[in-house]
């Protein structure tokens, strides 16, 4: 009996608000265009206003994609929602973005394995069609980052108003500017549907290591304290991450490029038969180095991470809405996922799409 495959029909994306560029950050923490560009291959990013969730991201970015998909809502009947900045501690937002879809009812799975939640998402939603429990399901990637951000006055950001951070404000900003210049803010939505066309996962290397979640952390608003957020949790910063970006660096372009060839060797393919590679946007750089040693050429190997900083869970589904407008991914195309998030979790997936 053939195995049951999964195939995309409909994609969409969404970024919150007008984009904000390098220059624009240069008034609230000390950087520049150049600075920024040259260690990450930013130039803008995206943030959410005040009061918005990434479940009304989610939502924007999943409407679009029924609507590409040509099938009404209620066809749905499983959602993913991959985030690591929820609407609350919880619930999840996938129930939320159910509610806000108007689908009820529809079961909705919560992942948490931040930048690397598109492998663990494609395994999970080949587990649901295989066995019969969905036949329709959304993935959903969302981030709302700006909550995390080290500055106060985001007003500065816009050159409209003319102003720029105090320098007391600047100088609590500075302790975290490494973090704060790469992650943006968007959501990405695929629509899957179960086939039993040469579509789905093939194969994929996908690990977890916590030796090293603290290389990328958030030191407060967790329960081994009591209170979980204590009254000096904003004046020591515990609401922002925590980065040790030269080792994540490190772990990246050593990890990916090894687990790529473990996965190809034992599938019997190599580099060279893999299609597109669709690489989580963590940081230009990074993927540049993974291109070279994979030895793949650029237009394999697409990028967007110039407009939209780092998205996280979102920065796949983004990419590969992009791409499939572009005409520039078709179907029966062999791609590989590759990506390394906080946990640490890192692999790769073959994709055929």
């Amino acid at each position: 009996m053939a195995k049951i495959g999964f195939e995309i029909i409909g994609t969409g994306h969404y970024a919150p608000g007008e984009p904000v560029s390098n220059d624009d950050l240069a008034r609230v923490i000390t950087t520049s265009d150049e600075w920024i560009y040259q260690r990450s291959g930013i130039r803008q990013r995206h943030y959410a206003p005040d009061g918005v969730g990434v479940s009304d991201l989610a939502c924007e970015a999943a409407k679009r994609a029924i609507e590409s998909a040509g099938i009404p809502a209620s066809e749905i009947d499983y959602i993913v929602f991959a985030t690591m900045t929820p609407d609350y501690i919880f619930p999840g937002s996938g129930a939320l973005l159910g509610a806000k879809l108007g689908i009820p009812g529809v079961p909705a799975l919560d992942v948490r394995q931040q930048c690397a939640a598109m492998l663990f998402g494609l395994q999970m939603i080949d587990g649901l069609v295989q066995t019969g429990a969905a036949r329709t399901i959304l993935f959903v990637g969302a981030e709302a980052h700006a909550g995390f951000m080290p500055w106060e006055d985001w007003g500065a950001l816009d050159p409209k108003n003319g102003r720029s951070a105090t320098p007391e404000a600047r100088a609590r900003a500075d302790r975290h500017r490494n973090l704060a210049v790469l992650f943006g803010d968007g959501s990405g939505a695929l629509v899957l549907r179960a086939t039993d066309r040469d579509a789905g996962l093939r194969a994929n290397k996908i690990c977890s290591d916590g030796r090293f979640a603290e290389l990328l952390y958030v030191p407060g608003g967790g329960f081994r304290a009591r209170p979980y957020w204590k009254p000096t949790s904003f004046e020591d910063d515990a609401h922002i991450p925590r980065m040790d970006g030269r080792e994540l660096f490190k772990f990246a372009v050593t990890k990916l490029p090894a687990t790529a060839r473990e996965l190809c060797a034992a599938q019997g393919i190599t580099v060279d038969d893999i299609d597109v590679f669709l690489a989580h946007q963590a940081n230009g750089r990074i993927n540049e180095h993974i291109r070279k040693d994979l030895g793949v050429p650029v237009e394999k190997l697409p990028s967007n991470i110039d407009r939209f900083g780092n998205t996280s869970g979102a920065t796949v589904p983004i990419l590969i809405d992009e791409e499939m407008r572009a005409g520039r991914l078709k179907t029966g195309q062999l791609a590989m996922v590759l990506a390394l998030g906080t946990g640490v979790h890192w692999g790769c997936a073959l994709w055929r799409l």
